[in-house]
């Protein structure tokens, strides 16, 4: 007996079909990693509207911030993370890494939505050497997706052991994560180094691994010390990058990543 198809049946094989192509898709994340210089500008003047307007353009989701100043000398009194995200309307947060100044410095964190939980873990160093922090937050996207997010800045003396110390200590404290989470910040190393291999073996990298996009420094970039990685890869799709380059706002380019979410 000869079997006929009905077009009720080809549509019906068409939505199943689709659906499960639109199912893969989530929302999208962007994702920016800035050092800012303790609010100084390369001029030497002290310009938060100058670093924020940087963020504000950009218009990310969360944003890491590093060599972030909390009512230091140095800083004017000012509390950095809560100052730039008054200006850019986003949930602030700070790291400390070590007392400075009459103050303290580290990390921050940005958020365009709201925090679930935070948490600021210290990062081996050796004595003598700046301390150092990784400073974690999950926030919950209107989709109603929660994915982690983890800011950090590294050891920058390049004859230093502590960076390839700190990136273990971020991958087993971290590592593996019940959530999506995002991994940012300047790292102070180049792609082929061990301590950025050490992230890529765990993490996927948002960047080009054979010719990655130079970040530093911002009136002429060479290398690339900034990052964006994702964990696990096969929930994350990177849809852009962009290195965002103001040469007195900071010694530093920002560094823009446009995410997917999949969905599993």
């Amino acid at each position: 007996m000869k079997t006929t198809w009905k077009p009720s049946i080809w549509i019906l094989a068409f939505g199943l079909w689709s659906g499960v192509l639109f199912a893969q898709e989530g929302p999208i994340i962007k994702v920016l990693s800035f050092n800012i210089l303790h609010g100084a500008t390369t001029e030497g003047t002290f310009d938060l509207d100058r670093i924020a307007q940087v963020i504000i353009d950009a218009a990310p989701d969360l944003v890491a911030l590093q060599e972030v100043d909390f009512r230091t000398r140095r800083a004017k009194d000012y509390d950095l993370a809560t100052e730039l995200g008054w200006r850019a309307k986003m949930v602030p947060l700070f790291g400390r890494a070590m007392p400075y100044s009459g103050g303290e410095y580290g990390e921050g964190v940005l958020s365009k939505h709201t925090l679930l939980s935070s948490q600021n873990v210290a990062l081996p160093h050796s004595p003598g050497n700046e301390p150092r922090a990784a400073l974690y937050i999950s926030t919950i996207l209107p989709s109603g997706d929660t994915v982690a997010f983890v800011a950090t800045h590294l050891e920058h003396q390049e004859t230093s052991g502590d960076r390839v110390d700190q990136a273990k200590a971020i991958n087993a404290h971290f590592l593996p994560s019940s959530l999506p989470i995002i991994l940012a910040g300047d790292l102070n190393d180049v792609p082929g180094s061990e301590a950025i291999t050490l992230f890529e073996s765990m993490w996927k990298a948002s960047y080009h691994l054979k010719g990655p996009e130079a970040t530093f420094p911002s009136d002429g970039p060479e290398v690339k010390i900034d990052y964006v990685m994702v964990y696990p890869a096969h929930r994350w799709e990177i849809l852009d990058t962009e290195v965002i380059c103001d040469a007195i706002a900071s010694d530093h380019c920002a560094y823009l990543v446009t995410l997917r979410l999949l969905n599993p």
